[in-house]
């Protein structure tokens, strides 16, 4: 499967003719005793997330709640480019967040996306604007 996903991968980097394709990662974070949502809260007030949405590639970094699960807390940090997330990771920031991490115990679960802004016509019918 990794192998498919590598080859889909380069062949649409060879079909955009070499540009730079968004990328948007979906982190799940779980923990115990509301530790997931302990580290977001403290992500926000710390200033690590405003800190991380100005960064150049940023176009969104936001945490959400699963309705049904009070452990786990959703990611939504989504970059113009590899090139964005691969400056992001040599930040300071990177270390902040590893440290909060750890002091919530938590573990993830990721995925991750290459942004299609196209909508085919057969979906646009589901959709209220």
């Amino acid at each position: 499967m990794k192998k498919f996903l590598l080859v889909v991968l380069i062949m649409s980097i060879l079909f955009m003719g070499g540009q730079s394709m968004a990328i948007t990662v979906n982190i799940y974070y779980t923990g115990e005793n509301g530790n997931a949502r302990k580290f977001a809260e403290e992500m926000e007030q710390s200033g690590t997330v405003d800190a991380i949405r100005a960064e150049e590639g940023n176009k969104k970094y936001e945490y959400f709640y699963p309705k049904n699960d009070p452990e786990t807390v959703l990611l939504i940090d989504s970059w113009e480019s590899q090139e964005a997330i691969d400056r992001h990771h040599t930040t300071l920031m990177m270390n902040k967040i590893t440290e909060l991490r750890k002091k919530y115990d938590l573990h993830m679960r990721v995925e991750r996306f290459i942004e299609d802004e196209t909508i085919p016509d057969q979906d646009q019918n589901f959709i209220r604007k």
